[in-house]
């Protein structure tokens, strides 16, 4: 059986909303009530920590109990914090087998989704599990910031292999009368790697499509690396209150459900 750790990366430099993790939300900081969401909702033999970009996040973290590992604050994404501090965790590369990157910031993103992108990993030998949701708003059928999975999936099934992620409104149906699976799917950007393939991908250089889009996981598709999504249907534990904290107004609209 794998040895499974979820890893949060964590810091405090966002341009939209600084010391985000540290913020008090209704009597806990951010970054302690996601990780008691995780900590809840994880089996007990998985291991869980917080790669931290910063000495104040790892001070925090040592209060409610939570192991915390400082890494640098420069690195360029939560990929590349999650392996850095894989490395201080696990240095001989022997103890984990798969990592589940949470971020530290889905105050409201239901952690249990993670589990069966575990098992697929385990079962498929994937590099990278991640998962999808069906695009029912029009407007985000065209919107770049919603970014759509490429795949195709079978009838009665709820998983495949990733082919390509793309800003663009994607795949394009040519003959719609032909054609019974015309759905578009969103990318949600949670993520459980293979450990070893989560190092490969952050010692990869900037692919060239991942450049054009913006979109890191284009990196490991341009490298030969295989990615299988899972469609959901929600991944919020309050419906109401937003997914994640990414604004002052995502904060205040939380602070009226989060309790």
């Amino acid at each position: 059986m794998s040895k499974v750790i979820t890893i949060m990366p964590v810091r405090l430099a966002a341009t939209r909303l600084p010391n985000k993790p540290l913020l008090d939300v209704n009597g806990k900081t951010l970054i302690q009530r996601v990780y008691e969401n995780v900590k809840k909702v994880m089996p007990q033999d998985m291991d869980i920590a917080v790669a931290a970009g910063d000495q104040a996040i790892v001070d925090e973290c040592q209060k409610f109990g939570a192991t915390a590992v400082l890494t640098d604050p420069n690195l360029p994404s939560g990929t590349d914090r999650i392996a850095a501090a894989l490395k201080v965790l696990d240095p001989e590369g022997t103890k984990y087998d798969v990592v589940v990157d949470f971020q530290g910031d889905n105050l409201n993103v239901n952690p249990a989704v993670s589990l069966p992108l575990v098992d697929m990993v385990q079962k498929t030998g994937c590099d990278i599990a991640t998962c999808g949701m069906v695009i029912k708003n029009e407007a985000d059928k065209t919107n770049p910031a919603v970014v759509k999975i490429i795949m195709g999936v079978k009838e009665g099934e709820d998983e495949a292999r990733c082919l390509y992620f793309t800003r663009a409104t994607a795949p394009f149906t040519r003959n719609p009368e032909k054609c019974k699976n015309q759905d578009l799917y969103q990318h949600i950007g949670i993520y459980v790697f293979k450990a070893a393939s989560l190092q490969k991908m952050v010692s990869l250089p900037v692919g060239v499509l991942e450049a054009r889009e913006s979109l890191e996981q284009l990196r490991a598709l341009e490298n030969g690396m295989v990615i299988r999504a899972k469609l959901i249907d929600n991944i919020k534990l309050v419906q109401e209150a937003p997914a994640d904290i990414n604004t002052p107004e995502d904060y205040q609209e939380s602070l009226k459900w989060i309790k």
